[in-house]
């Protein structure tokens, strides 16, 4: 019923169906939630007037979707005040995820849930950045310390002091889920500007996005509907797609597969068409297939049964092209130290050897069977 819900070839007489067996709606609404899809999922059943919905059910939904709308806007308020900081630093970025997502994916900035305020910029401005937020009133998860030494965490979280406003900030660095590389030049060099509220917001154009989103569901082995459901509207709810040029994107940063399993997955999850221009090539990729059939083992428990380490290893091979390509990108995530993975008191020393040979261990630690 979720996946009738989330797609974007929505079916009512679909939806009526999956409605006609009783429905245990507190199992509905728990894996709405870890899916992150509770709005696309009101958004369907508020087409309908709620009708079968219990009562209790329909309360729960609106009372999360209330609390979700207060907060997204006052997120977008902070998003507005940090692109005028920015621009008045004379720091470039673009937004990625979030807001601009629910815009441009399905037209609404309610239907898609966000934690947190997601910017791109480029590693060198980093240091420049943090000092802003914390300007700003922001608490940085990275201290000044471990940027000066030049180490580079999963990302740079910031979160403003007294409340549960947080902003992540990417850079190419810290990014580092592209087989060959964020192409971060490119990128801005092909932004575009995204209505949001009211205001031009600088993002990635759509076919970067599209590569984008393919990388990042790649990269968390695509345990949310969410990530399947956002390919497939930008895939759907967009024929003007170039779709050779996304693909030319992709290839060019060792990203083909994704964008394969990614478009393959919103296909076979979410009936979404496959674009004709990429079709052939999509079907002809047994590997892509493979892939997608052991991701929907895992994907209806969401986060809760995540692949073994073994099974998270091939999988990494895999997804970046296998042969020689996929055991150096499994290699290079292996031995890539995040925060995680740093010595505590030592931010200020250069010992990248030591925490990069710390770092399998912790991944079999985290991952390992006892897990």
């Amino acid at each position: 019923m979720l996946c009738a819900c989330v797609s974007p070839s929505f079916n009512p007489q679909t939806l009526q169906e999956a409605l006609a067996p009783p429905v245990d709606w507190d199992v509905l609404l728990e894996l709405a939630e870890e899916h992150s899809v509770q709005g696309i999922l009101a958004k369907r059943l508020q087409a309908f007037e709620f009708a079968g919905v219990p009562s209790a059910a329909r309360e729960k939904l609106q009372t999360r979707m209330r609390a979700q709308h207060i907060y997204t806007l006052s997120m977008t308020a902070e998003l507005f005040r940090l692109l005028d900081d920015f621009a008045a630093a004379g720091i470039e970025i673009l937004v990625v995820k979030g807001p601009v997502t629910s815009v441009v994916a399905y037209g609404d900035l309610g239907m898609r849930g966000f934690g947190d305020v997601d910017l791109l910029l480029r590693q060198r401005d980093i240091a420049s950045a943090s000092r802003l937020m914390h300007a700003l009133g922001f608490a940085a998860s990275v201290p000044e310390s471990a940027i000066e030494a030049g180490k580079v965490p999963g990302e740079y979280v910031f979160r403003r002091t007294g409340t549960n406003r947080m902003v992540e900030i990417h850079t190419e660095q810290t990014f580092r889920y592209y087989p060959s590389g964020m192409p971060v030049a490119e990128l801005f060099r092909r932004k575009r500007f995204v209505s949001l509220e009211g205001r031009e917001v600088p993002a990635l154009c759509l076919s970067d996005e599209i590569v984008f989103y393919c990388v990042h569901g790649a990269k968390d082995f695509w345990e949310r509907l969410m990530w399947v459901s956002d390919v497939a509207a930008l895939a759907e709810n967009h024929p003007e797609v170039d779709w050779q040029a996304t693909q030319d994107h992709a290839v060019s940063c060792g990203a083909g597969r994704m964008l394969n399993v990614g478009l393959l997955l919103a296909h076979r999850v979410l009936r979404a068409s496959l674009p004709p221009a990429l079709a052939a090539t999509i079907e002809r990729d047994p590997v892509s297939h493979r892939l997608c059939a052991e991701i929907e083992t895992w994907l209806p428990f969401g986060a809760g049964a995540p692949p073994s380490i073994r099974d998270r290893a091939l999988y990494r091979m895999r997804i970046a092209g296998g042969g020689i390509a996929g055991i150096s990108y499994l290699l290079r995530l292996s031995l890539s130290p995040t925060e995680e993975d740093w010595e505590n008191g030592v931010q200020r020393n250069r010992s990248w050897l030591w925490d990069a040979l710390r770092r399998p261990f912790r991944l079999i630690r985290k991952y390992g069977p006892q897990n």
